[in-house]
């Protein structure tokens, strides 16, 4: 089996992943605020976990795999959308939910096992929260119940800051109600139309922190193996989550290992709107101010192109490069059927790499190599290929990353069907098969039109991706 190693911030250390149960590995991974577009930066902890995500089904099996990513729908950013709006707080959630899945799809991201939404688990928040002040781990002031952070002794520990120098350096609020300045809030009131739940400290809503560790509880149990995120959760999110979780259920490990992705730049500038370099990842998959659009596949391939513990520049000049390779990638098993060929590894030191720390960059250097030496010229044989494709489905990269965003479900559902190709080939083949060749040229035009290759084989029709490929297109065809 392989050897899988990752960074843990927890230990400050990589260390060799031993899971608590091989025949049920769990992750979970901090989700978004849904009230806007995901900005490029929002994507880049999708892209990092949806390869360890792959690679622990690789190693483990898809079925003893759980991954776990939350959507934060209750929050004071999407009540102020709502307020702006004149919407519902249920319509902007639901349709920023659906823009966020859509988007990550073009960019190849598996969906988790189970993306609970925190609205779904007032209940369990509510239960955790009583807990705590039973344990005299929070107390209730004001009509808020606060963590008292005082009352464990290893706060602070993953980001290694003491609390007294967490006062003096962060930007806390402070209030009167309460003990410590780094209390921090697991239940407030909610007033006028703010939503809220009945609790036993009056109708109210949860804090941010809270729904993590009640989520992750109900659905990976009180001990699970990784939690990720972005870096710029460490300090409160993460270090809070653990607080509540270890108090809340002193007796287990919540998070045995814990990963976080650096943050990203554009152009070698932080991504801010003053600056005019801020877009959402659909600004790229459209094009925006003037620049074309960006396939899914090459913002997927340029995030991979940097190490995840790493800050990522994201430039136009990289972008370019990465649509110039994965076109020449794509040509080399345009043709193959990747049912073939039992047996047929992917690439071992691509699998090597991606199992050391999700060390992406050196994987993609040994895809080139193999590249070189295996599949340029015309004696290539067809297990490379097919060795060479299953290594790309592994990272993502091969051809199936679909931009869903604007399609209804029915539609959504067609993507996964990938034999809407056969279907297609089906209808050419039947036009030539009657001889009305007119016919069969029109459908060979619209697939083109698709983003499609036809191939006439001896065998049939077939059709073959190309990075512009657009299955919605060829949905309407079928």
């Amino acid at each position: 089996m392989t050897t899988i190693k990752l960074h843990n911030t927890k230990t400050r250390q990589k260390e060799v992943f031993e899971p608590i149960d091989a025949d049920n590995v769990r992750m979970y991974v901090c989700g978004p605020t849904v009230y806007d577009r995901a900005h490029l930066g929002n994507a880049r902890p999708v892209v990092v976990f949806d390869v360890l995500n792959r690679l622990l089904r690789h190693v483990y099996g898809p079925d003893h795999v759980t991954y776990v990513r939350n959507f934060t729908d209750v929050d004071d950013k999407i009540n102020k959308r709502a307020a702006d709006s004149g919407r519902s707080i249920g319509e902007i959630t639901d349709e920023t939910i659906g823009w966020f899945l859509g988007d990550m799809a073009a960019l190849g991201a598996i969906e988790p096992d189970k993306m609970p939404r925190a609205t779904e688990f007032i209940p369990q928040m509510v239960a955790m929260i009583e807990g705590l002040i039973a344990s005299d781990h929070a107390y209730v002031a004001d009509g808020h119940v606060l963590f008292a952070v005082e009352s464990y002794a290893k706060y602070g520990a993953l980001s290694g800051r003491s609390i007294k120098d967490m006062i003096a350096g962060a930007r806390v609020e402070i209030a009167p109600y309460k003990r410590n300045p780094m209390d921090f809030i697991l239940w407030k009131p909610s007033v006028g139309d703010q939503p809220g739940w009945e609790s036993p400290w009056g109708f109210g809503r949860p804090g941010w922190h809270i729904e993590c560790s009640a989520m992750s509880y109900e659905l990976l149990g009180a001990s699970f193996d990784i939690h990720g995120g972005g870096n710029d959760l460490m300090f409160p999110h993460h270090e809070n989550e653990i607080a509540q979780s270890c108090c809340a259920h002193p007796k287990a490990d919540f998070a045995r290992y814990w990963l976080h992705n650096e943050m990203l730049q554009v152009e070698g500038k932080k991504m801010s709107k003053s600056l005019g370099n801020f877009f959402t990842v659909r600004d790229l998959l459209n094009g925006h101010d003037g620049q074309p659009p960006v396939p899914g596949e090459v913002i997927r391939f340029v995030f991979l192109s940097t190490h995840y513990r790493k800050p990522m520049d994201w430039t136009q000049k990289k972008a370019a490069e990465a649509y110039k390779i994965l076109k020449r990638w794509r040509s080399y098993a345009s043709n193959v059927s990747l049912e073939v060929g039992d047996g047929i590894e992917p690439i071992s030191n691509v699998i090597e790499a991606i199992a050391d720390d999700l060390n992406t960059p050196l994987a993609l250097t040994h895809l080139l190599d193999f590249e070189k030496k295996n599949l340029r010229g015309n004696s290539t044989e067809m297990k490379d290929i097919v060795s060479f494709q299953r290594t790309l489905r592994l990272l993502g990269l091969d051809g199936r990353a679909v931009d869903t965003a604007r399609f209804p479900r029915e539609v959504q559902d067609e993507f996964n069907k990938m034999g809407i190709q056969k279907q297609v080939c089906a209808a050419i083949d039947a036009a030539r098969v009657e001889k009305n060749f007119s016919k069969a040229d029109e459908i060979r035009d619209k697939v083109k039109a698709a983003g499609f290759e036809v191939h006439i084989t001896a065998n049939g029709a077939a059709l073959s991706e190309t990075l512009v490929s657009d299955y919605s297109k060829l949905v309407m065809l079928k």
